[in-house]
């Protein structure tokens, strides 16, 4: 789940309790998902889907994705309020300290987890082995760090659960090296033109 910076809201003129409940049912959503994939949960079976019909249960079950979606969105909207915070406006962004900043939260604690999964890999744990054809231990973190995890399991399919959360990691650091680059280099008619065109264009993207 990407939550590296839900500890960003204290920046803002006050604390907005829409985003906490929508964080709240973010969070419910991608631990039932989570807990529905692996498991199988009989969400399907029982009085569930006689109380609030079968599609909200399966809903609930396997939407997890449309929760991390919402999670994106939280991340984009503190991390803009940070920027304006600090810097006044989004096209004074201070573009190294805003990488630093960011590497600094994220590095340490993605390279400590990747050392410890390539080490259960190497040792043969189960549940940690990258042994599915086209995939290798080189290739896992070549993708992880390289931000592009998220296309090297759609191209050879998915990598084992512990590998697999850092998808979403790989969109959002993408997004932390484009977003000070195009808030200060692109005119703001083009940078408004560009996120209409993002907006419209998300239901073809899922």
């Amino acid at each position: 789940m990407p939550a590296s910076d839900l500890h960003d809201a204290p920046v803002l003129a006050s604390r907005n309790s829409a985003i906490d409940v929508l964080r709240g049912l973010s969070i419910l959503l991608v631990i039932i998902h989570h807990l529905a994939l692996p498991f199988r949960l009989p969400l399907s079976q029982g009085p569930l889907p006689d109380l609030f019909g079968s599609r909200l249960i399966n809903a609930l079950g396997f939407n997890g994705y449309s929760a991390v979606y919402t999670f994106f969105v939280i991340s984009g909207f503190l991390i803009a309020g940070r920027a304006i915070s600090r810097h006044g406006s989004l096209a004074a962004i201070d573009i190294r300290s805003f990488y630093v900043y960011r590497a600094s939260r994220i590095l340490p604690l993605l390279l400590a987890l990747l050392a410890l999964l390539s080490l259960l890999h190497l040792l043969g744990v189960p549940g940690y082995v990258i042994d599915k054809p086209g995939q290798s231990l080189g290739g896992a973190l070549m993708s992880a760090l390289g931000l592009y995890l998220n296309w090297y399991e759609g191209r050879t399919t998915w990598l084992p659960a512990n590998w697999d959360v850092l998808w979403s990691l790989s969109i959002e650091e993408l997004f932390y090296l484009v977003f000070p680059l195009l808030c200060v280099w692109l005119p703001r008619p083009l940078l408004v033109i560009g996120l209409v065109v993002l907006v419209v264009s998300l239901p073809w993207t899922r």
